[in-house]
């Protein structure tokens, strides 16, 4: 799997709402920056993950304008503009803001993301 499909099987798996699933992607030591709150363990990333698709029901969420800039053999990075839509309490609503990707190569040859950086609406 090339760092780019693992960016794409990492949105998939975000859009399951399964925690499972995206847990497969990330790393052991990834550590996530939302705009609220850092989480450093798994525990703490699955929580914020969990707590994010009781909140907003149905969300859907995607990233757009891709830019790898930083890229070599055993990492890369990614930033973008990611977007989410969903329903709060029977209402639809939706937001965007920036974002960052660290992939670090796994044992295996695999991609794992490391660390998530994402910040506040995008205006």
């Amino acid at each position: 799997m090339t760092y780019q499909n693992a960016l794409e099987a990492y949105i998939t798996a975000t859009n399951t709402h399964d925690f499972d699933e995206v847990r497969k992607i990330l790393h052991p030591q990834a550590v996530y920056w939302f705009t609220d709150k850092s989480c450093t363990t798994p525990d703490q990333i699955r929580a914020y993950f969990e707590n994010t698709w009781n909140l907003i029901r149905d969300e859907v969420y995607s990233v757009r304008d891709v830019q790898w800039i930083a890229e070599g053999p055993q990492s890369v990075a990614c930033i973008y503009t990611y977007c989410w839509e969903g329903y709060h309490n029977g209402k639809f609503v939706s937001g965007s803001g920036r974002g960052t990707n660290v992939f670090v190569k796994g044992a295996g040859g695999e991609w794992k993301l490391v660390h998530e950086h994402l910040s506040g609406a995008v205006q």
